[in-house]
């Protein structure tokens, strides 16, 4: 989404940012090798829907990994549907669906984090192809620049609670 995202601001006078008008879109569905930490896009400016998993879905299977594919998956209604399911299976992907509202368990939810705070973040874009190459050139960039910086961040590392008490009233 082409708005403003503010770092940090703190003023005893009003400030106006600078913020674009309209509503233009630029999706990116994405999706991370947990052990290459490589990553595949389908971009558009309309909507993700099931067609555009079917793209993704293709990409991967492109690269050739040469193992099987085990595509990890939120809760989308798009990404549930029998169309993409019938294109995983003719492709060999087997689909994992995570429990609804646990974004915390998808690392690519990590990258878009790191995306934002490297594009967004106290940044104005004053024309959409800008916004739209600095994301893309982010994107880019994950495998060479970044790398390191990614490198802990999409470590596939979750907390686990071994000894959990259940607090009762």
């Amino acid at each position: 989404m082409l708005a403003p995202f503010l770092g940090f601001l703190w003023s005893l006078v009003r400030v106006f940012i600078k913020a674009p008008a309209g509503r233009q879109r630029f999706n990116v569905l994405g999706a991370l090798n947990a052990c290459t930490q490589e990553v595949v896009t389908v971009t558009n400016t309309s909507y993700i829907n099931a067609d555009s998993v079917c793209e993704l879905l293709g990409k991967i299977v492109a690269l050739g990994v040469g193992a099987p594919i085990t595509l990890i998956l939120d809760n989308a209604r798009y990404q549930r549907c029998h169309k993409v399911r019938a294109r995983a299976d003719e492709l060999g992907i087997e689909l994992l669906y995570l429990p609804p509202y646990s974004p915390n368990l998808n690392l690519i939810e990590r990258l878009w984090k790191f995306v934002k705070k490297k594009c967004l973040y106290s940044t104005y874009y004053e024309q959409f192809e800008s916004f739209q190459a600095a994301i893309t050139d982010c994107l880019s960039k994950t495998n060479t620049e970044y790398r390191k910086e990614l490198e802990t961040l999409l470590a596939p590392n979750f907390q686990d609670f071994k000894k959990v008490q259940v607090l009762t009233r």
